[in-house]
């Protein structure tokens, strides 16, 4: 159940509820409920140490398999507490109140839980949804553009795979959408977005939820993406940064190829880049960037598959000549002089 409003939802004390945050949510309520869990913000949090933080509050409050999990907070502590709930007692109760753009329409819907491991982006996980997701936009009012723009980065994304009419609108209202002085604009507009977004993104899970098939598509620009996060040591970069830089990547890689066409890579390279995303980058060698991408959890018989589009709404996947692939990474990066 994925509920919306604008008014910051209650937080419940029982005994049998764990609350996770990291230090910039916690911030946000005036007093937590008794033993809850406060991580430090960012990936660094993201791994077996802070899933076992998050499971030994847990197991020092005695719950139980019915006993309620619930996620306050961004992307890492929606993955984290998630894939903590997964495996407590081999499923517990999960609850997702995610405070910022990208977790509203990426880490928290879908039923995919991670932590990082080994270098990594989400190499380690688990498939478990969450049994209520509560969206509040009086969450993203707290949030620097840049960080919203990271979310918008993804919500670009699924229109371009799967709602053509959302990508137009998306590209009518420009580097318009978020105010460079602040703010959030026309939150009826955005409101409808977010709907709209998940609306994309509840076709592909619903067909497609253990990510066999079609579900793949909504990793375009991740392989790229996640290769430029793990290089750069997942904190120069934001999630939507990197991943737009990848969109990019593989837009470049479909023209080249003959399969994406040539007007619409243009196109959305140019809405990506008017936005405010690099389409190049510096201060990061190639050779390290494909390194991480081997690494890459997609890889199936030791091959990694990109996701590729003809044009919007219309995609594939294909493995790629790692030659061709250090290419398509080379031609991303400004000269590092």
């Amino acid at each position: 159940m994925v509920s919306c409003g604008a008014a910051l939802p209650l937080l419940r004390g029982d005994r049998d509820v764990l609350h996770v945050f990291d230090r910039n949510t916690s911030a946000l309520f005036p007093r937590l409920p008794e033993g809850s869990v406060v991580l430090a913000p960012g990936e660094d949090s993201k791994n077996w140490a802070g899933a076992e933080a998050i499971l030994s509050a847990a197991f020092d409050r005695g719950m139980a398999r019915d006993s309620l999990f619930i996620a306050v907070g961004g992307g890492m502590v929606c993955d984290l507490t998630a894939f903590a709930a997964s495996v407590f007692m081999r499923g517990a109760r999960l609850r997702l109140l995610p405070t910022t753009l990208l977790a509203m329409v990426d880490a928290s819907f879908g039923g995919k839980t991670a932590i990082n491991f080994g270098g990594c982006k989400n190499l380690v996980g688990t498939f478990y949804p969450a049994e209520s997701i509560t969206l509040s936009t009086a969450f993203l009012r707290s949030l620097p553009r840049r960080e919203l723009l990271c979310g918008l980065a993804e919500i670009v994304k699924y229109a371009m795979l799967g709602d053509a009419v959302l990508y137009e609108d998306l590209r009518k209202r420009g580097e318009g959408f978020f105010p460079p002085e602040g703010g959030l604009g026309d939150e009826a507009f955005l409101l409808d977005v977010l709907w709209r977004t998940l609306e994309v993104k509840a076709r592909f899970v619903r067909e497609d939820p253990e990510e066999q098939g079609p579900r793949a598509y909504l990793n375009l620009g991740h392989t790229f993406g996640h290769g430029l996060e793990a290089a750069t040591g997942f904190g120069r970069f934001t999630h939507g940064e990197a991943v737009a830089w990848g969109m990019m990547r593989a837009l470049r890689a479909g023209r080249r190829l003959g399969i994406t066409g040539e007007r619409y890579a243009q196109e959305a390279t140019a809405f990506l880049k008017a936005l405010g995303f690099p389409e190049k980058v510096r201060g990061v060698l190639a050779a390290d960037i494909l390194r991480a991408m081997e690494k890459d959890k997609k890889k199936k018989q030791g091959e990694i598959r990109f996701v590729l589009q003809r044009g919007p709404c219309d995609n594939l996947t294909q493995s790629l000549d790692p030659a061709f692939v250090a290419e398509i990474v080379e031609d991303g990066l400004e000269c590092n002089v």
